[in-house]
């Protein structure tokens, strides 16, 4: 018998407001207590991830109304006896002053933060990069994978 956690499917959203700021949260509870990372969280039976990540958003900052675009990354996560295989999506809110953020749920703090002062925010191992791609994806470049068929379940490359 293993010792090892039993694998969880998580999801989280880069979501961008139209000023081109990232929505973040501060963790609340572990893995990575006390670092910024995008909203998120574990995929409940049933859910589709689309549906998952929508409601960990609202449930984390209290915004809605997130427009959903590709896939971003996939990454896997073996640290403080979690183990996660985590979706990451590019989301939009098409509003030049959205709400402010309100932190809920395991969020100790929400902020919409400009690409110019990320610096500044003690991130998530592994966040970087997959910042870099999603802010590349909301200016236009193409990538990622996406929804193909509209039910957000089965997403494929763009090409």
């Amino acid at each position: 018998m293993s010792n090892s956690p039993q694998p969880a499917v998580g999801v989280s959203a880069l979501v961008y407001d139209a000023r081109g700021r990232v929505l973040l949260i501060r963790r609340g509870r572990p893995p990575a207590q006390g670092l910024w990372h995008a909203p998120g969280g574990r995929l409940e039976a049933g859910e589709s991830m689309a549906e998952a990540v929508l409601r960990e958003v609202y449930e984390e900052t209290g915004i809605g109304e997130v427009r959903l675009g590709p896939i971003v990354a996939v990454v896997e996560r073996r640290i403080e006896g979690f183990h996660y295989v985590i979706v990451d999506f590019l989301g939009f809110l098409d509003q030049i002053d959205p709400p402010p953020p309100m932190a809920a749920d395991d969020a100790l703090a929400a902020a919409w933060v400009p690409e110019d002062r990320l610096s500044c925010y003690e991130l998530a191992e592994g966040l970087v990069p997959i910042l870099q791609r999603a802010v590349s994806l909301w200016k236009g470049q193409k990538g990622g994978l996406f929804d193909f068929s509209g039910d957000g379940t089965d997403f494929v490359a763009d090409v």
